[in-house]
């Protein structure tokens, strides 16, 4: 999208100029017409071109462009006039492209979420149903509210997750990096001084020095090495992209001790979350349930909701699936039936999120006191057997001049 600058005269004949944005000459001609401009010069405003490569439009730039937007809608202000302010004051050139472009669009006569539907990658289909739901109940300001407090609560989930995985990630590669370091760096120093010795060193030791020879060497260390790792995560990633490859490293995944119970608590959280605030924001069931599938980000529970979907379709109640599939504990399923049998579905599974949020927490704080005591033993004994394996020959001469 850009600036265009134009001149003509409105319908009373009074001569008019500024700038539009617009994604091309045609757009911007339809706009003003739009806008009962009769055009006499329009072109592209060079001057005020701007560079948005690397942007990206983050999930906290949704949510306060969410909040703001149902705040300004609750106090009173058109839709079309919210967007434009939200255009006006954001920060990022493709966040004001996008919301000046939805407006237009809305402008021209389009609902909201099908403005929406044209940025489909950012939104995704939970935030472009539950708006056509909110459009449709008269309530859109109700739903963007709900909509922001959902995504911030997700946020938060995610950011739990990768707090849990960013401790022993980082200890994992400084391990590593030490490893690397005494083997190809302070072992040769070790080899030198053997050498001198004569004889032959034990069978730790010289496995040790073969080892740190063919990490140093720049065939052994850098082309092997290189092309066994790039090798196996390219083979690794291309799986993962089949249907099958997902589904299967998914399921493997649910299946690790401590990981796979916080994976499946995470996806727990997110199911009730998720299905509550559709369900809670006028989105049929079947719907929901699709949309839940989707963005449920585990190949294997997607496949087991998809099945609850197709149950129900035939007549049988959510909770007969769900128990089927063994992912959701027996707790849940019978808060889900429940709230099936008394009409409160979607406040049980808002309970049920946030009992599991909790959940999340206690689960990440358990796997990273697990995690620490192992990776300092790992740590430890690498480094431990490097220094065995070193001076085993020293000890062994101490034993000779005795």
């Amino acid at each position: 999208m850009g600036k265009y600058l134009y001149k003509g005269k409105d319908d009373k004949g009074n001569f008019v100029d500024g700038v539009i944005e617009a994604t091309n000459k045609e757009e911007a001609l339809s706009t003003l017409k739009s806008r009962r401009v009769n055009v006499q010069e329009l072109k592209y405003d060079w001057k005020h071109v701007e560079l948005s490569f690397g942007e990206k439009i983050t999930d906290e730039d949704l949510v306060i462009a969410t909040r703001q937007l149902a705040t300004m809608i609750s106090a009173g202000l058109s839709l079309v006039k919210a967007l434009d302010i939200l255009a006006s004051q954001s920060s990022k050139k493709k966040m004001r492209n996008m919301f000046e472009d939805i407006k237009n669009q809305i402008e021209q006569g389009a609902q909201f979420n099908r403005a929406l539907q044209k940025y489909k990658r950012v939104f995704g289909d939970l935030y472009i149903n539950m708006v056509a739901a909110g459009e449709a109940g008269g309530l859109l300001d109700n739903v963007l509210d709900r909509l922001a407090i959902y995504m911030e609560k997700a946020i938060s989930l995610k950011r739990k997750v990768k707090a849990a995985m960013m401790y022993p990630s980082i200890v994992l590669i400084v391990a590593v990096a030490v490893v690397w370091g005494l083997l190809v760096f302070i072992i040769p120093k070790f080899k030198e001084m053997y050498e001198g010795f004569g004889g032959s060193l034990p069978a730790l030791t010289q496995f040790t020095i073969n080892l740190s020879e063919f990490l140093g060497s720049w065939y052994g260390g850098g082309v092997i090495l290189a092309v066994i790792v790039i090798a196996s995560v390219t083979i690794s990633t291309l799986y993962k992209r089949t249907e099958k490859g997902k589904l299967v490293i998914d399921r493997m995944l649910l299946r690790i001790p401590k990981i796979g119970d916080l994976l499946r608590k995470v996806a727990v959280a997110k199911f009730s979350r998720t299905f509550g605030t559709l369900l809670n924001s006028g989105v049929p069931i079947l719907e929901a349930l699709d949309i839940v599938a989707k963005t449920s980000g585990n190949k294997y529970i997607e496949k087991h909701l998809i099945k609850s979907k197709s149950d129900i379709e035939q007549g049988k109640n959510i909770v007969y699936p769900l128990e089927k599939s063994g992912i959701f504990p027996p707790m849940v399923t019978q808060m889900i039936s429940v709230g099936e049998e008394t009409g409160a579905l979607d406040q049980m599974l808002s309970k049920i999120a946030d009992f599991y949020d909790d959940e999340v927490d206690r689960a990440v704080e358990g796997l990273t006191k697990m995690i620490e005591p192992m990776l300092m033993l790992v740590v430890g004994g690498s480094v431990g057997f490097i220094i065995i394996a070193m001076y085993l020959p020293i000890f062994k001469l101490g034993d000779v001049v005795q």
